[in-house]
């Protein structure tokens, strides 16, 4: 699965990183890949999925790569220019966020966190226990993708999302020590 997500980071960018990147420009990527797909793709797991199942999956190919330059089309038009600053601006929405919830002194954030984080292990846990009855199935996979996509975006908020947001981080850090020492 991982080397099917990989190929499609290479052939499709832009839609893989919006994918992966969730909010609203997660939402254009889903919709686009739909389109494409001819089924629901919330992650990028899906999207392997749908690959697999396409029988035609050169035409796919080629589909997906017209539609990730209709999707660096419609970015432009919102002066997003990089995968680069797809990450910027996802990465500065979190940090206000964070920002706020410290100012704030908000418990939503957290409660809502513990929340998703205990539903979602109990899902995983109920399906491996109980199984899914075929007729269901559709409908467990959506539950558990978006799930998976709301814990995996929890995570990323309280812990960070990659090496590049440790090092701004630190070099925050030490630029304030510049200023007070």
């Amino acid at each position: 699965m991982a080397d099917v997500i990989g190929f499609f980071k290479k052939i499709a960018p832009f839609l893989a990183k919006g994918l992966e990147l969730g909010g609203p420009v997660g939402a254009m990527a889903g919709a686009v890949i739909n389109t494409v797909a001819g089924t629901k793709v919330a992650n990028a797991d899906d999207l392997a999925a749908a690959f697999a199942k396409t029988p035609d999956q050169q035409k796919f190919i080629s589909d997906l790569k017209a539609s990730e330059q209709q999707f660096q089309l419609q970015l432009k038009q919102l002066e997003i220019n990089s995968v680069e600053d797809l990450e910027k601006i996802m990465a500065d929405d979190r940090a206000s966020a964070r920002a706020r919830e410290m100012t704030v002194r908000d418990k939503v954030p957290m409660i809502l966190a513990f929340g998703v984080t205990a539903g979602f292990f109990s899902v995983l846990f109920f399906v491996f226990a109980h199984g899914v009855r075929p007729e269901s199935k559709e409908m467990a996979d959506i539950m558990i993708g978006s799930l998976g996509t709301a814990w995996t975006a929890i995570v990323t908020y309280y812990f960070g999302s990659s090496h590049g947001s440790d090092r701004k981080t630190e070099l925050l850090a030490s630029a304030g020590k510049g200023t007070n020492g």
